[in-house]
């Protein structure tokens, strides 16, 4: 599978992500930015010391002046972009990808990188094409400034709440940021260590957020809050120990927002259909936006949105200009302080027949092949192709992608009763190859394995 994906670069370290390849990679992206201002900065994976020196030396040969920003949360690095005024940047980060991974996100002026600006950097590693020049490396830090000015768009709070660094970039920030506003903080897997020891680095699987439930009800917290390996990806558990949707997260946040001044709030593809309700309900405009931070960060700008949201845990914030999963947790945690309990606030919000993302590996070149041949199939339905293949219908929905950071599909049904959803999911199934038809019927739920 290419390294080269819709939303950046990522493989797996020392064998798809090679010293040599890393060194093209560099290459390309200073041919790209060369004479400007670049920021780099990187997470705490084992790999990532080694190919952040061999990416800085390379824009350096290319003519750009690098803001070196050391190991940081990508949520700082966003930040230096602002605070140096750069022209571009490269995190060397694999985000919430497991520990063998690495890869580099891309920024190019005020935008992140698009699937062009991806392709064209493959194109010019494989055509070795490059540009020399004479550039220079500053090492610089921004913390104390991120603290600062993100502390300053925040309200302060005195909940007990547990915060979980899942042992990644967020490790020096997460904890200390919450604590600047006056919350009780409880640590969990608070150490930096690129090897994750404890935890998968993603929050937004239920699975991995089993240790932070258990001590949010031992130690008697109002909430929990889970980071990605990058700190760009939350996740949140209650008072109860109940992992919690980020459909559900989104519809807090855009009632929050929403209450304060109308505007649009984008939501990406695999949210609940609940999310543009409660949007319309709350006076905005709800907005849908393809799953993958660089499409919802450019729909997030696009339309001037009041906030951004992902099922993933990618949150965009108006106060900040881009993602932030240590600031979405503060907003959350300002809502439980301010309204209480975030069980009963869950609770509020209606709720249909909804299936977590069936998540089946495919290592097939012909992915997107596939999902043309199922719009054909589908055409009668209209078929919505923002994001893979995408029916609705007026009690449901149901949809099929493909992983832009993971050889593998996702699929998503929702519908108002369970023969609703049994029916909606048969209609999307049958239009797909009958071997991924198999593959697919044993990573089913149990309330659809009757599809078939």
């Amino acid at each position: 599978m290419s390294i080269f994906k819709a939303c950046d670069i990522r493989g797996v370290a020392g064998s798809e992500l090679t010293d040599v390849m890393t060194r093209k990679i560099a290459l390309a992206v200073g041919t790209k930015l060369a004479g400007k201002i670049v920021v780099v900065g990187g997470d705490i994976r084992l790999s990532t010391p080694r190919l952040q020196k061999i990416f800085i030396d390379a824009l350096v040969e290319s003519g750009c002046q690098v803001m070196d920003i050391g190991t940081v949360a990508t949520p700082v690095f966003y930040f230096a972009l602002k605070q140096c005024h750069a022209d571009g940047g490269v995190m060397i980060t694999a985000s919430h990808n497991p520990a063998r991974y690495n890869g580099f996100k891309l920024v190019f002026g005020p935008n992140p990188a698009s699937e062009e600006d991806i392709t064209e950097i493959g194109s010019l590693v494989a055509a070795g094409d490059r540009v020399s020049g004479n550039g220079s490396v500053q090492a610089i830090s921004v913390r104390e400034e991120y603290f600062s000015f993100t502390a300053a768009k925040a309200l302060p709070g005195r909940l007990k709440v547990v915060v979980d660094a899942g042992n990644g970039a967020t490790a020096p920030f997460a904890a200390r940021l919450f604590r600047r506003l006056g919350y009780d903080v409880v640590e969990l897997y608070g150490d930096a260590d690129g090897s994750f020891p404890n935890r998968p680095p993603n929050p937004a699987l239920a699975p991995n957020l089993a240790a932070l439930a258990e001590l949010v009800r031992q130690s008697g917290a109002a909430l929990g809050v889970a980071f990605d390996g990058d700190g760009d990806r939350v996740g949140f558990v209650d008072e109860t120990g109940r992992a919690v949707d980020n459909d559900d997260i989104l519809v807090l946040l855009a009632r929050c927002y929403l209450a304060q001044t109308k505007g649009t709030i984008v939501y990406d593809a695999k949210c609940s259909m609940v999310v543009p309700e409660e949007i319309t309900k709350a006076g905005g405009r709800p907005v849908m936006a393809r799953a993958g931070h660089t499409f919802s960060k450019a729909a997030f700008q696009r339309e001037q949105a009041l906030l951004a949201g992902e099922i993933s845990g990618h949150f965009f914030l108006s106060e900040l200009g881009y993602d932030d999963a240590m600031f979405a947790g503060l907003k959350v945690a300002a809502l439980v302080e301010q309204q209480g309990s975030l069980a009963a606030q869950i609770d509020s919000i209606p709720n249909y027949l909804l299936t977590p993302d069936v998540r089946v590996p495919y290592l097939g070149n012909d992915k997107e092949i596939i999902l043309e041949q199922a719009a054909q199939k589908l055409a009668q339905y209209q078929p919505n192709r923002i994001d893979g293949v995408r029916i609705d219908f007026a009690d449901g929905w149901a949809m099929i992608r493909s992983s832009v950071t993971e050889p593998l599909f996702t699929l998503r049904f929702e519908a108002k009763t369970a023969n609703r959803l049994r029916e909606i999911a048969k209609v999307l199934l049958s239009a797909l190859p009958q071997e991924l038809q198999q593959d697919i019927a044993t990573a089913l739920p149990a309330e659809l394995c009757k599809v078939r």
